[in-house]
């Protein structure tokens, strides 16, 4: 019972970042300058701040793009010097934004992306199968929103947000030798943001926002057991399916942003953004099981996992630039520092995270009302010595990625 309970308590862990692992991939001219936000020139602006459609230049735009991003993970026992490497497949993110000028000083939007997420493959056997074999989240936010521009040289926006998330959840449970799937399909949550953009100068924009929090509630999910026999069944209180149901409320962090994009001459521009992500909502997680007694020493109600967690708010710092090289042709490059919202004693390898630099780059065509952008990144993450006592895991981890993404803008009228 003791290796199942210290699993199910990671569970919710897992599932916290089923929404709450951020993913900067929500605009491809944004990621070739290190996903910067301080650009009003389309729809794909709406994302980033909604206050920032009323300073598009077309009554109408429409975006839409795509993300490739591969990324590989690699544990060593420094005890055994055996080195695991996770086998993921390609991650696919998308964005799609439209926004609309019914008059003047007044602008309406949609935007459905999908900020957080990501699949991770083990090795079947490998020394932490009982922590996770495979673990694929998805997420999708659909923002509509709303832009009064308040002067000539400032506006304000606000969004509602709605959320929908999947996780999908493989591990051992070797203790009674086999495994266990964790599933929901429909957690759901709300949220809103909101912010200001300025441009007191035509070579200066200036974009500050905030999204929200947003709780997303799991009430639908499902642990499927297997085992060699059905014995554990009644110790677990599983049903006839070896399957028992769980509630959660996971909550995902506000995100602050500061963005500023400064013309230094009209072919030069060059964006710096700030981000503030208040992961310190991470003090503890609980999960409630509907018959499984996975939480002993909780008398009071057994089935209630209460997990632990010890998250730091964490910061990013953005750099970019773009060079027209024609009234065509845009050249862009950037470079940003993410930190990572927990230290080596709470490394988990669900989703492993780390300190990481990334340099990006792309280039960007405007064929009429047309445009047609390019970029692509890599991420160079600093290996981390592993030391997390609570689950037994110790070693040294490191990790690799790159991402490349096509995105199309219309701006008709």
């Amino acid at each position: 019972m003791k290796k199942i309970l210290v699993s199910t308590a990671l569970l919710a862990g897992v599932l916290s970042y089923a929404g709450g692992f951020r993913v900067s991939l929500q605009g491809v001219k944004q990621l070739a300058m290190a996903h910067t936000s301080a650009h009003a020139e389309d729809a794909s602006v709406a994302f980033f701040n909604p206050a920032g459609m009323s300073f598009i230049p077309s009554k109408l735009s429409v975006v839409a793009g795509g993300f490739g991003a591969s990324n590989k993970v690699t544990f060593q026992n420094l005890n055994t010097l055996q080195s695991t490497e996770t086998d993921n497949p390609l991650g696919t993110p998308f964005y799609a934004a439209i926004t609309y000028k019914p008059i003047e000083k007044l602008s309406v939007g949609l935007s459905v992306s999908t900020p957080f997420g990501s699949t991770i493959q083990w090795p079947e056997n490998w020394e932490g199968k009982e922590m996770v074999q495979k673990l694929e989240l998805k997420s999708f936010y659909f923002q509509p929103m709303v832009s009064v521009k308040l002067a000539p040289w400032l506006a304000f926006g606000a969004s509602y947000i709605y959320a929908r998330g999947v996780v999908n959840w493989d591990k051992a449970v070797t203790q009674f030798g086999g495994q266990v799937n964790i599933k929901d399909e429909k957690a759901t949550g709300h949220g809103y943001g909101f912010g200001f953009y300025f441009r007191p100068d035509p070579k200066l924009d200036v974009s500050i926002a905030y999204r929200s929090p947003v709780d997303m509630k799991a009430k639908n999910g499902v642990a499927t057991f297997k085992f060699p026999t059905q014995t554990p069944y009644s110790l677990l209180k599983l049903n006839a399916a070896g399957q028992d149901g769980f509630t959660a409320e996971l909550p995902l962090v506000e995100e602050y942003t500061i963005g500023l994009t400064y013309k230094v001459t009209p072919k030069w521009q060059i964006s710096a953004d700030f981000n503030y992500h208040g992961w310190e909502r991470y003090s503890k997680l609980t999960l409630d099981f509907d018959n499984a007694p996975l939480a002993p020493n909780n008398p009071g109600d057994p089935t209630l996992v209460v997990s632990p967690k010890n998250f730091k708010n964490s910061k990013t710092f953005r750099l970019g630039t773009q060079y027209a090289f024609t009234n065509m042709i845009y050249g862009r490059l950037g470079a940003y520092y993410d930190e990572s919202p927990y230290t080596n004693e709470n490394f988990i390898p669900e989703t492993p995270s780390f300190d990481t630099y990334v340099i990006t780059g792309g280039v960007g065509f405007k064929l009429k009302q047309f445009g047609i952008d390019i970029a692509g990144g890599y991420a160079m993450p600093q290996y981390r010595n592993v030391n997390n006592a609570n689950l037994g895991f110790y070693g040294q981890a490191k990790a690799r990625a790159f991402y490349f993404g096509l995105g199309l803008s219309y701006n008709p009228f």
